[in-house]
């Protein structure tokens, strides 16, 4: 039994010898930043990615100027849920990149929307006519005398600015200025973390779904 696995044995001693002579003399900040990296892109790539709040169309739940951690992970086992809080890419206006929003879940796949200045009523197959939602977070009441509808898809969500009056969003997307839906597609994740500033540092900030009144 020996002598049948001494090759072997002989093969990976040899293999690690090599792997040795090539990583030892490389400096160990070398090192440290290669593992680093062969980590951190994989994660930055496909589960989580900073980003920062720019603009106030959250206030007051988001801030301008706040760090948060995108989970880009959830969304691809689940569907995003009315009160998530989401970042997504959306082309809007002549910018020839999709610029990043963060905008909260309002209106869900098959559902229609209804605005009427300040109240927002839900339609779906639970509630054929419909329910008023609950929106704590809203601070900002002065909204414009506002009236839309809009019927979502089966892939399709409506989402807005919790500081309505100064939000561009789902309400006026559409290339005539008229509400557009949300592409499921067109969501990257959520925030995961809220690191700074650390007086409101949180884990999922935001979210909210408790919307029965």
């Amino acid at each position: 039994m020996d002598s049948d696995n001494q090759p072997t044995q002989e093969k990976d001693a040899e293999q690690k010898s090599f792997f040795s002579r090539l990583w030892t003399p490389i400096p160990e900040i070398i090192r440290f930043i290669f593992v680093a990296l062969v980590i951190v892109i994989p994660i930055r790539a496909y589960v989580a990615q900073p980003f920062i709040v720019n603009g106030e169309s959250m206030d007051p739940t988001f801030k301008n100027g706040d760090y948060l951690i995108v989970d880009e992970l959830t969304y691809r086992f689940e569907a995003p849920s009315r009160g998530d809080v989401v970042i997504l890419k959306y082309e809007y206006g002549p910018e020839t990149v999709k610029p990043y929003f963060i905008k909260r879940i309002i209106g869900l796949p098959g559902e229609t929307v209804i605005i009427d200045g300040n109240i927002v009523t839900i339609k779906n197959n639970s509630h054929p006519n419909g329910f008023v939602l609950n929106e704590p977070y809203i601070v900002q009441k002065n909204f414009p005398d506002q009236k839309l509808s809009i019927t979502l898809g089966p892939k399709e969500f409506f989402v807005m600015g919790d500081n309505r009056p100064h939000s561009k969003d789902a309400r006026i997307w559409s290339a005539t200025g008229g509400a557009e839906a949300l592409q499921e597609s067109d969501i990257l994740g959520r925030p995961l973390l809220r690191l700074y500033p650390l007086s409101t540092a949180s884990l999922f900030p935001g979210e909210f779904h408790d919307y029965k009144n």
